[in-house]
């Protein structure tokens, strides 16, 4: 509506100015002129008074829509006159579980599904989303934010299609939750005929490498990967290739999900978090390459463990360039109690070599008990305690 009165105010004052010109070859464009103006007018006052009760007092009362809301909706469904569509169409959402909110929100999102053929649009992309495995409240949760797609765009051109091609690359884990994680991340993967998008971009992926189990690890992280303009993919991997990753690396994928996952702002605060410490930027591109998901961890948690490793444990640059991934381990949980009980070992000399730090730090938690806490039987119970013990006065903070 203001856009409408925008456009007539706008005209009106170009018509001032052509009515000021003198008659000639403008008089047939300023009366060509003056009837669009008045066309739009007598349209906007129409539109105006254009409501649809009927549907406006359904979505009202029993959707619950705020006014506002279900005006915009009825007026984009002026065509509908009767609620019987409606409530069919909402029948049958709460036939397969869905909740109100959820039934709102896809009608919010996707208004056309109030007029869709129950038999023919609507149930058959149910169907769909069921044997791919995304069932009761998954499937409640996924529709009502994915409308748009999910139930809007065609069953036989696009959806069948796309899901098709992706299906040999998913390679499925035991929960079979992850067409629901794909679709949730990004339902544009499956937004418009494959052969636009979808298979340039997975033939490209694997022609740099990126195959099997990294291929379809990637599609459950980085969906959107799938889904974007092939130059642009082809970009982030220039910008990897650049950094010195190479294609018979298995980092170059870890490399690309951290990059495309990221701002270039975000990557250069990072940086130069990493050079304040003292580290070249040649090293932080080694530590880059080495872990990048480094990179996707806050700068408050970075800025922690560098304070940490090389102040308080006194490491040199060279072992975090090295070792990246220590900084990457949780300090409360992880790195803060075993250090007390690496302390420990050292002081009492119960190792006649004294453990490598970073073999502490980085193995699994029964191994580390096993090797670094029971094995000492005469010492174990001050072990766990130095271990145990730093722990419970966190939680107790």
């Amino acid at each position: 509506m203001i856009s409408i009165q925008l456009c007539c105010r706008s005209l009106s004052t170009h018509l001032h100015h052509l009515y000021s010109l003198p008659t000639g070859p403008f008089s047939s464009f300023r009366i060509s002129l003056s009837s669009l103006s008045q066309v739009i007018t007598k349209r906007s006052a129409q539109n105006a008074h254009q409501e649809n009760p009927v549907l406006l007092n359904y979505l009202i009362n029993k959707l619950d829509f705020p006014k506002p809301k279900a005006l915009a909706i009825s007026n984009r469904l002026h065509w509908v006159r009767s609620v019987e569509k409606p409530e069919l169409t909402v029948n049958f959402f709460k036939s397969i579980g869905f909740t109100d909110p959820q039934i709102q929100s896809a009608v919010y999102n996707a208004p056309q599904i109030l007029a869709a053929d129950i038999e023919k649009i609507l149930k058959p992309k149910i169907q769909l989303l069921q044997e791919l495995g995304i069932t009761s409240s998954d499937l409640g949760r996924l529709v009502s934010t994915k409308a748009v797609i999910l139930l809007t765009r065609s069953l036989d051109r696009i959806l069948k299609p796309s899901i098709e091609v992706l299906n040999k690359v998913l390679i499925k884990g035991p929960d079979n939750g992850d067409w629901f994680r794909v679709l949730r991340r990004c339902d544009w993967v499956i937004y418009g005929p494959p052969h636009l998008r979808l298979v340039p971009n997975i033939s490209y992926l694997q022609s740099v490498g990126i195959v099997g189990s990294q291929l379809s690890s990637l599609l459950k992280r980085q969906p959107h990967l799938f889904a974007m303009p092939e130059s642009r993919l082809k970009q982030l991997v220039s910008e990897l290739m650049d950094i010195g990753f190479s294609t018979d690396s298995r980092m170059l994928v870890h490399g690309l999900h951290t990059l495309s996952s990221m701002s270039q702002e975000s990557m250069s605060r990072k940086l130069l978090l990493l050079q304040s410490s003292g580290l070249s930027k040649s090293e932080c591109m080694v530590m880059f390459r080495r872990a990048p998901a480094l990179f996707r961890v806050s700068e408050k948690k970075i800025r922690l463990g560098l304070e940490f490793f090389l102040e308080k444990v006194k490491l040199k640059n060279s072992t975090l360039v090295q070792y990246p991934t220590l900084l990457m381990f949780s300090m409360e949980e992880r790195v803060i109690p075993r250090y007390q009980v690496f302390q420990l070992i050292k002081s009492k000399k119960l190792m006649k070599k004294d453990p490598h730090f970073y073999d502490v730090m980085r193995v699994t938690e029964q191994v580390f008990l096993e090797k670094y806490v029971s094995r000492f039987t005469e010492n174990a119970e001050e072990l766990l305690k130095a271990y145990k013990g730093h722990r419970l006065d966190l939680g107790e903070e």
